[in-house]
């Protein structure tokens, strides 16, 4: 019944028209790391390189500008970074140091990101005064003798300071809490990106601390929750056999685990540090990640990271053998145990190489595979973000085909972008008894496959005579 008496002619819009399913955002990486500047404990967009200014230069013991450095090596990719240093709680007090000024009228401290100087003759007396007898960059500890300062040349100092200190970090800091106020720190803290940004990192890291077991394991729950794919380290230092049998039952192992969220990364990777004019090791989860993000954006998250050759690096923690023909080299045996690693053989470059989630050779089949378990995530979500705008709206059979309806182009769309082979949804009456209707239950069905990765090919090769016919 109409809610009002007319007598005359009135308009009532019918919305039955299916609506676009907005796939979420996949080339966006999380950063747990340590910084000498920027928020602590505070979900931070970075939309390019140059935001990455905010967090601090490249100082030794810092992890920040190092992995970001990794990861735009390899492209754009959005990042979110979690800094999870805090100068007031993390830092160290050295009370004397020796230090010489040098002939440029230059001296510094031995750890940078100094909270407090004192600068004193090497007997104890005089103090020198900062602005005075010396200029200081608080963030590296380089200090300048000034014109007037009364600080003799070559002078033999004191220094008595205070820094930030990330070696202080702990694994529970970067796992992160909910405090009393229901504010996240560390970890934890990635589960407000939605609200915070609109859509959740996809590609989870934390270099230099997911090799402990404690920290993988937390950083891996995230990534299933968040639909994503951790990336986790190999401790410093392992043999290829350390690292396989670390897929076992081996004590404190990082590796040790089955969950399609983890992406095991083998070994670390030689990269030249211009701030000490060294070659380091770093771990290979920053540069894998630039590497799928870069890829999501070229190509689309459809595609394999794998065989895509490594930005940025000199060498490997450890020269692995690599053939593509060889079953038995060191690339393919860390493979088979679904350890992802670093293909480089005569003119190939350094490429990432491997195909499967951490669930591989446990189970088998399209779901270890990473780039069909990121299409299945991403779809999956995207698909429950878009059904947002019917939710308590009336269920009826306009409802039902809205629903069915949009989803099967967005189905369709996908097939012609070339991520899916085929898929489809449907709204089947049996799954939808008249107790679940009543009671606001609508169960929809759909099904798709992404296209697996072309990982093995079998020629077979038969030597035959039967074409000297052709000789006359």
């Amino acid at each position: 019944m109409p809610a009002n008496y007319l007598h005359g002619v009135e308009t009532q819009r019918v919305d039955r028209s299916p609506r676009a399913v907005n796939i979420v955002k996949s080339a966006v990486i999380a950063l747990i790391c340590t910084a000498p500047m920027g928020p602590v404990n505070t979900p931070t967009l970075l939309l390019n390189d140059k935001d990455g200014a905010a967090f601090g230069p490249d100082l030794a013991g810092f992890s920040c500008a190092d992995a970001l450095d990794a990861i735009y090596d390899q492209g754009d990719a959005t990042v979110v970074v979690v800094n999870v240093l805090d100068p007031a709680i993390h830092k160290t007090t050295i009370a004397t140091e020796n230090s010489v000024v040098n002939a440029s009228g230059q001296f510094k401290t031995a750890f940078p990101d100094v909270i407090s100087l004192a600068v004193t003759a090497s007997g104890g007396t005089p103090t020198y005064a900062v602005g005075t007898d010396y200029t200081v960059d608080m963030l590296t500890g380089r200090c300048q003798r000034t014109p007037a300062s009364t600080i003799p040349a070559n002078a033999s100092l004191k220094l008595a300071y205070t820094y930030a200190d990330p070696s202080k970090i702990t694994a529970a800091e970067i796992n992160g809490t909910i405090d009393a106020q229901g504010r996240r720190t560390g970890l934890k803290a990635l589960a407000d990106c939605y609200q915070l940004f609109g859509f959740a990192p996809k590609i989870l890291i934390a270099p230099g601390y997911s090799t402990l077991a404690t920290v993988s394991t937390e950083l891996i729950a995230m990534a299933d929750k968040l639909g994503g794919k951790a990336l986790i380290d190999a401790p410093l230092g392992l043999t290829v056999a350390q690292a396989i049998s670390s897929r076992g039952p081996v004590a404190n192992s990082n590796f040790n685990t089955s969950n399609d969220a983890a992406m095991l990364c083998y070994p670390h990777v030689k990269v030249y540090d211009s701030v000490t004019d060294t070659v380091v090791l770093q771990p290979l989860s920053a540069r894998a990640a630039g590497v799928m993000a870069a890829k999501d954006v070229e190509k689309g998250y459809w595609w394999s990271p794998s065989n895509t050759e490594i930005n940025g690096i000199v060498g490997l923690e450890r020269n692995l053998t690599a053939k593509i023909d060889d079953p038995q080299s060191e690339v393919n045996a860390l493979n088979e145990v679904g350890i992802v690693t670093v293909f480089n053989s005569f003119g190939t470059g350094y490429r990432l190489w491997g195909n499967r989630t951490a669930n591989f050779p446990s189970e088998s089949g399209l779901s270890t595979f990473i780039s069909v378990t990121r299409t299945q995530d991403i779809i999956d979500e995207s698909i429950r973000y878009f059904t947002l705008q019917y939710i308590d709206r009336l269920q009826n059979q306009a409802l039902v085909d809205a629903v069915v309806n949009s989803i099967n182009q967005l189905i369709n769309k996908l097939i012609g972008d070339g991520a899916l082979l085929g898929g489809k949804c449907w709204y089947d009456v049996a799954r939808n008894p008249e107790t679940e209707f009543a009671n606001g239950h609508l169960t929809f069905n759909y099904k798709l496959m992404p296209p697996p990765p072309f990982e093995r090919g079998t020629f077979e090769s038969e030597l035959t005579s039967e074409y000297a016919a052709s000789v006359k």
